[in-house]
Protein backbone atom coordinates (compact mmCIF):
# COMPACT_ATOMS: atom_id res chain seq x y z
CA UNK A 1 0.00 0.00 0.00
CA UNK A 2 2.96 2.34 0.42
CA UNK A 3 3.23 5.06 -2.17
CA UNK A 4 0.88 7.32 -4.08
CA UNK A 5 -2.25 5.99 -5.77
CA UNK A 6 -4.55 7.87 -8.16
CA UNK A 7 -7.72 7.00 -10.01
CA UNK A 8 -11.45 7.45 -10.30
CA UNK A 9 -14.46 6.14 -8.47
CA UNK A 10 -18.21 6.29 -8.09
CA UNK A 11 -20.45 7.39 -5.26
CA UNK A 12 -24.08 6.78 -4.42
CA UNK A 13 -26.30 7.03 -1.35
CA UNK A 14 -30.06 7.41 -0.81
CA UNK A 15 -29.71 10.98 0.48
CA UNK A 16 -27.60 12.33 -2.43
CA UNK A 17 -27.33 12.19 -6.22
CA UNK A 18 -24.94 9.69 -7.82
CA UNK A 19 -21.52 11.13 -8.65
CA UNK A 20 -18.09 10.32 -10.00
CA UNK A 21 -14.86 11.41 -8.39
CA UNK A 22 -11.10 11.46 -8.79
CA UNK A 23 -8.89 10.57 -5.87
CA UNK A 24 -5.32 10.48 -4.66
CA UNK A 25 -4.22 8.33 -1.70
CA UNK A 26 -0.75 8.64 -0.19
CA UNK A 27 0.68 6.11 2.28
CA UNK A 28 4.09 7.00 3.77
CA UNK A 29 6.35 5.24 6.27
CA UNK A 30 9.30 6.59 8.24
CA UNK A 31 10.46 3.31 9.78
CA UNK A 32 8.23 3.38 12.84
CA UNK A 33 5.41 0.80 13.19
CA UNK A 34 2.72 2.83 11.41
CA UNK A 35 1.85 4.36 8.05
CA UNK A 36 0.71 7.95 7.61
CA UNK A 37 -2.32 8.20 5.32
CA UNK A 38 -3.55 11.21 3.36
CA UNK A 39 -6.36 11.25 0.80
CA UNK A 40 -7.94 13.97 -1.28
CA UNK A 41 -10.78 13.70 -3.73
CA UNK A 42 -12.62 15.87 -6.21
CA UNK A 43 -15.91 15.59 -8.06
CA UNK A 44 -15.52 15.01 -11.81
CA UNK A 45 -17.86 15.54 -14.73
CA UNK A 46 -18.82 12.03 -15.91
CA UNK A 47 -18.87 13.11 -19.56
CA UNK A 48 -15.58 15.01 -19.74
CA UNK A 49 -13.65 13.61 -16.77
CA UNK A 50 -12.78 17.20 -15.83
CA UNK A 51 -12.65 18.35 -12.22
CA UNK A 52 -15.82 20.15 -11.11
CA UNK A 53 -14.88 20.93 -7.49
CA UNK A 54 -12.84 19.73 -4.53
CA UNK A 55 -14.44 17.14 -2.26
CA UNK A 56 -13.26 15.14 0.77
CA UNK A 57 -9.93 15.25 2.62
CA UNK A 58 -8.86 12.50 5.05
CA UNK A 59 -5.72 11.94 7.07
CA UNK A 60 -4.65 9.52 9.75
CA UNK A 61 -2.41 6.74 10.96
CA UNK A 62 -2.50 3.02 10.23
CA UNK A 63 -0.96 0.87 12.97
CA UNK A 64 -0.15 -2.78 12.42
CA UNK A 65 -0.41 -5.32 15.23
CA UNK A 66 0.49 -9.01 15.50
CA UNK A 67 -1.51 -11.59 13.53
CA UNK A 68 -2.34 -9.07 10.78
CA UNK A 69 -4.57 -6.94 12.99
CA UNK A 70 -4.85 -3.27 12.06
CA UNK A 71 -5.83 -0.09 13.91
CA UNK A 72 -6.57 3.02 11.88
CA UNK A 73 -7.29 6.48 13.29
CA UNK A 74 -8.76 8.81 10.66
CA UNK A 75 -9.97 12.41 10.62
CA UNK A 76 -11.95 14.24 7.93
CA UNK A 77 -12.34 17.85 6.83
CA UNK A 78 -16.08 17.44 7.46
CA UNK A 79 -15.64 17.31 11.25
CA UNK A 80 -15.61 13.52 11.69
CA UNK A 81 -13.03 11.36 13.48
CA UNK A 82 -13.07 7.55 13.31
CA UNK A 83 -11.30 4.62 14.95
CA UNK A 84 -11.20 1.57 12.69
CA UNK A 85 -10.20 -2.02 13.48
CA UNK A 86 -9.63 -4.80 11.02
CA UNK A 87 -7.38 -7.41 9.50
CA UNK A 88 -4.81 -7.40 6.71
CA UNK A 89 -4.29 -10.70 4.91
CA UNK A 90 -3.94 -12.10 1.42
CA UNK A 91 -3.64 -8.74 -0.33
CA UNK A 92 -6.70 -7.22 1.31
CA UNK A 93 -7.48 -4.98 4.25
CA UNK A 94 -10.94 -5.29 5.81
CA UNK A 95 -11.92 -2.59 8.36
CA UNK A 96 -14.94 -1.68 10.48
CA UNK A 97 -15.48 1.42 12.61
CA UNK A 98 -15.24 0.95 16.35
CA UNK A 99 -15.87 4.59 17.26
CA UNK A 100 -17.15 7.66 15.41
CA UNK A 101 -17.06 11.20 16.83
CA UNK A 102 -18.25 14.33 15.10
CA UNK A 103 -18.35 18.04 15.63
CA UNK A 104 -21.61 19.86 16.23
CA UNK A 105 -21.75 20.99 12.59
CA UNK A 106 -20.83 17.65 10.98
CA UNK A 107 -23.50 15.58 9.25
CA UNK A 108 -24.81 12.53 11.09
CA UNK A 109 -22.61 9.50 10.45
CA UNK A 110 -22.68 6.44 12.71
CA UNK A 111 -20.67 3.58 11.18
CA UNK A 112 -18.53 2.49 8.26
CA UNK A 113 -16.90 -0.48 6.62
CA UNK A 114 -13.91 -0.27 4.25
CA UNK A 115 -12.38 -2.95 2.09
CA UNK A 116 -9.08 -2.36 0.28
CA UNK A 117 -7.60 -4.95 -2.06
CA UNK A 118 -4.68 -5.40 -4.42
CA UNK A 119 -6.20 -6.54 -7.73
CA UNK A 120 -3.91 -6.93 -10.75
CA UNK A 121 -1.50 -4.42 -9.19
CA UNK A 122 -4.21 -1.79 -8.67
CA UNK A 123 -5.70 -0.69 -5.36
CA UNK A 124 -9.46 -1.24 -5.28
CA UNK A 125 -11.60 -0.14 -2.39
CA UNK A 126 -15.19 0.05 -1.28
CA UNK A 127 -16.65 2.15 1.54
CA UNK A 128 -20.01 1.30 3.09
CA UNK A 129 -21.60 3.90 5.35
CA UNK A 130 -24.44 4.33 7.86
CA UNK A 131 -25.45 7.99 7.93
CA UNK A 132 -28.37 10.41 7.87
CA UNK A 133 -30.71 7.76 9.33
CA UNK A 134 -29.78 5.17 6.69
CA UNK A 135 -28.56 1.62 7.41
CA UNK A 136 -25.01 0.54 6.52
CA UNK A 137 -24.85 0.29 2.72
CA UNK A 138 -22.49 0.91 -0.23
CA UNK A 139 -21.42 4.53 -0.69
CA UNK A 140 -18.06 4.74 -2.54
CA UNK A 141 -15.98 2.41 -4.71
CA UNK A 142 -12.87 3.15 -6.75
CA UNK A 143 -9.91 1.72 -8.66
CA UNK A 144 -6.57 3.45 -8.17
CA UNK A 145 -3.22 2.94 -9.89
CA UNK A 146 0.14 3.34 -8.18
CA UNK A 147 1.93 6.43 -9.50
CA UNK A 148 5.03 6.07 -7.30
CA UNK A 149 6.40 3.93 -4.51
Amino acid sequence: MLGTWQGNGHGDYPTIDKFEFGQELIFTHDGRPFFHYFARSWIIDPETGEKVRDAALETGFVRFRPEGEVEWVMTHNTGIVEVWYGKAEGGKLDLTTDAVARTETAKEYTAGKRLYGNVEGDLLYAFDMAAMGQALQPHLWARLKRVNK
